[in-house]
Parts: C-alpha cells; structure tokens; sequence
C-alpha cells in the first residue's frame, strides 16, 4: 500500500502523514532526506525531532532513497518518507546531468512500482500551483517535481491533497 500525501509549504501534509503513520501497523520508520543547509530549516528540523514519537525508527538519506527503501521492503508496519521534494533537489544537487537525474527517479519509480513492503506513506510539496519560476533552473525542478508527483500518483494506492490544513482524498 501506497499512500501520496501533496500539498503546499506548510499546508498541514507533515502532520496528517504522521496521522496516517500512527494508524498502520508497528513498527514505524520515519525517512528523513531534508538536509539542513541553513540555520532556519536546522531549527525546524530539530522541533521535528522533539515533537517525534520516540517508537518511530529515524533514517537519514541524501540520494540514496531507493536503496532505502529496497533495504525497508521486507519490514512490516508503516513507513514515512518526508518529503520527496527535498530528495529530489539532493539528486539535482549532487548530479550536474540530466541523463543522472533521470536515472535516480527512474530507480525510484522501479522501486515504488515493485513495493511488496508494509504501509508506504511519501510526502512530496505540490508545487504547481503558483506563478511560473522567473529562472530555468527553478521550472525544471517544478516541472521534474510533477512529474515525479503524477508517476507515483498513478501506482500509489491513496492520493491525499492537503489545502490549508484540510485533507481531500483524490485517489
């Protein structure tokens, strides 16, 4: 089972996928792959950790989410990725090409499309909703985040959009 949680910066999707995460089965893994790369967001993900459930089982990854998750398929209970976005810009960071980049979404969806294991919840930002980025990298992100957003929407088993706090189930 595979659950897509979307929405926008701060809309709430963090906190209903660690709702979703308390109703499945134990054990629980939380997959981090935000790095922090500035004071703020250090900050924030500090809170993160306190706020945490100590029963939740932390995994920290860059790039390597599918390898993770291929180590995790066997493992009953829930998973949580948070958030396919931040392990998207590590991938776009740590490979110049796009021939790379491709192939790090590529194992991903292979990965995800093959999943036998316990609950998956991925939580990922909806990003297209707001004006067009003024720079090209910016919109190839976007436009790589859809992307990425639509493949798994289509083998994941639930879509959950969160709008100002609110969830609306689309799949």
């Amino acid at each position: 089972m595979i659950d897509l949680v979307l929405g926008g910066n701060k809309s709430g999707k963090s906190d209903f996928a660690l709702g979703l995460l308390a109703s499945s089965p134990k054990p629980w893994t939380f997959v981090a792959t935000g790095k922090a790369r500035d004071l703020a967001f250090r900050e924030q993900i500090r809170i993160h950790r306190q706020e945490r459930d100590p029963e939740i089982t932390v995994v920290e990854v860059d790039t390597e989410l599918p390898e993770t998750l291929a180590s995790l398929s066997g493992r009953a209970g829930g998973i949580l990725v948070d958030s396919l976005d931040f392990w998207l810009f590590s991938v776009n960071c740590a490979f110049t090409d796009a021939a790379a980049r491709g192939a790090a979404q590529s194992k991903l969806m292979a990965e995800l499309t093959a999943w036998k294991g316990g609950r998956l919840i991925l939580v990922s930002t909806e990003m297209g909703l707001g004006p067009l980025a003024f720079d090209g990298e910016t919109r190839a992100f976007v436009r790589d985040l859809g992307g990425l957003n639509r493949e798994i929407a289509r083998v994941g088993t639930s879509v959950y959009l969160l709008v100002a706090g609110l969830p609306q189930k689309l799949k």
